[in-house]
């Protein structure tokens, strides 16, 4: 379905987590980012491209390898793909292709365009890295910390950042990398809400919002949880960790999960168990 549409900018959203796909028009590119899930809503997804591309050429962004964001990939046949280097260089691909031929298999789900991992033909490897065509400039912020290979974008001159799986309304921090990293990258965030004049933020999973109050929300948001966390396996506060599992929303065995995972990881980086 579509969650936000406003001018050159069109969010969908899945029925499954919440997914976001952006599409991003400009008189230069088409932008399509993390196109995902479901056959139907891929299909949805391609026939608005199609309807609004005209002559211009179209690009995939990734914002990192977990297989719902990559799902979606060769839908697009043609299009120039982007991502972090640690996209290009995943060690793990063909674990992930696994796991969306599990999920189509366990679903009766079949699909019009072969499952692949990403090529990548435009890799970001730093921070503040600038790909433009015409008057379109695309500034590339890696995102360690949910997973290595994050990769925050910011599209100008239209002020939105396509933020992966950070940032989201309701969406506590799910860590499968490193605590300290993610830290790092709340202080990525912070330098990106000081340089740039954001319009719109756009999650992996939420709501998209333009709101300027409820960028810096949802960013102390995450920042609060991991400094929670990190202090409850300090101190070994059992009650504080139930509480930040708790806090999870949609609670389930998947995010009581992430939350082991959360504990596992902090525990290693902070307290050497």
């Amino acid at each position: 379905m579509i969650q936000y549409r406003s001018g050159q900018v069109t969010v969908f959203q899945s029925s499954i987590y919440k997914t976001t796909s952006t599409v991003i028009v400009t008189d230069d590119l088409v932008l399509i980012a993390d196109p995902n899930w479901l056959p139907r809503e891929i299909e949805e997804i391609r026939q608005h491209v199609e309807a609004v591309r005209g002559e211009r050429p179209v690009y995939v962004l990734f914002t990192h390898g977990d297989f719902d964001h990559i799902i979606g990939y060769r839908a697009f046949p043609g299009a120039v793909t982007i991502g972090s280097e640690g996209l290009l260089n995943h060690p793990d691909k063909e674990k992930k292709l696994a796991l969306i031929t599990s999920f189509d298999a366990g679903h009766y789900i079949d699909r019009d365009y072969p499952v692949e991992f990403p090529h990548i033909d435009i890799a970001a490897a730093g921070n503040g890295e600038v790909f433009q065509l015409g008057e379109t400039r695309l500034t590339f912020y890696l995102a360690p910390g949910h997973t290595p290979d994050g990769l925050m974008t910011v599209v100008e001159p239209l002020g939105i950042l396509i933020a992966g799986d950070y940032l989201s309304d309701f969406e506590l921090p799910f860590i499968y990398d490193s605590a300290k990293a993610y830290e790092r990258t709340l202080d990525t965030v912070r330098h990106i809400y000081g340089a740039h004049a954001l319009k719109l933020l756009v999650p992996g999973h939420g709501q998209a919002t333009g709101d300027a109050r409820e960028m810096e929300r949802r960013l102390e948001l995450a920042d609060r949880y991991l400094r929670s966390l990190i202090a409850a396996v300090q101190t070994d506060d059992g009650d504080a960790l139930l509480a930040l599992r708790d806090a999870h929303a949609y609670r389930s065995a998947f995010t009581d999960g992430c939350h082991d995972e959360n504990v596992r990881i902090v525990r290693r980086e902070y307290a050497g168990r």
